[in-house]
């Protein structure tokens, strides 16, 4: 039988610019099908079916509960790997820049 999760490695980075805030002040929420992830700045790992989802990566000032903020959302797949997948979402330098996606990685 075989397995039917894969795991997916997510990496949350802040910009350059503002990492000390971010670091801080901040918590960065995954959301994969629309269960949230508490993440951290750095890699998390969420198990997901075998499939087609939709992530989305945001954050929060420390203390608030529902804040989307600098949302950006993206579909991925899980079809073609053998263990998971890797996703890097990386945000903007701006006060109100959202977060931009790499392509993920399939590992086989």
């Amino acid at each position: 039988m075989t397995d039917q999760t894969a795991v997916v490695e997510v990496h949350v980075k802040p910009s350059l610019i503002a990492a000390w805030f971010h670091h801080l002040m901040t918590n960065p929420v995954i959301e994969v099908d629309g269960k949230e992830y508490a993440a951290k700045w750095g890699t998390s790992e969420v198990t997901v079916t075998r499939g087609t989802h939709r992530i989305s990566v945001y954050f929060r000032y420390r203390g608030q509960k529902n804040a989307r903020l600098a949302e950006a959302s993206k579909e991925f797949s899980t079809a073609g790997a053998s263990s998971g997948v890797q996703v890097t979402a990386t945000l903007g330098p701006r006060n109100g820049s959202t977060f931009r996606f790499e392509e993920p990685v399939t590992h086989g």
